[in-house]
This record gives C-alpha cells, sequence and structure tokens, in this order.
C-alpha cells in the first residue's frame, strides 16, 4: 500500500490549506485514514481521523472546528481542509492508513504511512 501526500506549503496566519493523500496497492474502501503531524523538536501527534465509509469523524482539540477531513472512496483520496492556520499548525502532516476499526488517535494503531508534507504558517 502506497501513500502519498501533498498540498502542503507557507501560508500567512488566517490563510487555508488543502492537503490531499492518493492511496495505492489496496481497496481504499476498507481503510480508515489518519493525518498526524510532527512539527520540528516535538512528537508526532494525532491531528484527525475518519472512518472507512466517512461516516465517522475525529479531531485533536487544537484542530476542532478549523479542520475538516473528507474521505472520497471514489478517488482514492483523504483530504485535510485547514482553515484559519496558526502559526502552531506548522508541522510536516503525515497521512496514515488503518486496517482495523477502532484506532483513532494512537499512532501504532496505523499500518500504512505516506511521506509527509510540510505546512508553514508565518505570522
Amino acid at each position: 500500500v502506497q501513500l502519498q501526500a501533498s498540498g502542503g506549503g507557507s501560508v500567512q496566519a488566517g490563510d487555508s490549506l488543502r492537503l490531499s493523500c492518493l492511496v495505492s496497492g489496496s481497496t481504499f474502501s476498507s481503510l480508515a485514514m489518519g493525518w498526524f503531524r510532527q512539527a520540528q523538536g516535538k512528537e508526532r501527534e494525532f491531528v484527525s481521523r475518519i472512518s472507512r465509509r466517512g461516516g465517522r469523524t475525529y479531531y485533536a482539540d487544537a484542530v476542532k472546528g478549523r479542520f475538516t477531513i473528507v474521505k472520497d472512496n471514489g478517488e482514492n483520496t483523504v483530504y485535510l481542509q485547514m482553515n484559519s492556520l496558526k502559526p502552531e499548525d506548522t508541522a510536516v502532516y503525515y497521512c496514515a492508513a488503518d486496517r482495523g476499526v477502532s484506532g483513532t488517535y494512537n499512532a501504532d494503531d496505523y499500518d500504512y504511512w505516506g511521506q509527509g508534507t510540510l505546512v508553514t504558517v508565518s505570522s
């Protein structure tokens, strides 16, 4: 299974970005998907998760109300729409795929990872 993340960039505080993660090599509809991020010098942290069919979503408190995760099973792609970006959102963002149904915040629950895309938010 291959995950290819894209869409990162450098923006100003208050701007928006949409990250994409294209999945190949597996039945995408059988995978729950998540986004994590890792800021420089910090541990990787959970950002968001969406269930296999897209009916359930979960968000870290730090991004709730600003970020939206969407799963397009027809396009084998999961998106992370990020609005009202803040400097503290600066990090490398990783998409991840989970073959199970019960995982949420723990990175160890995920079976496959993308390469990461850098988001830089300046004030």
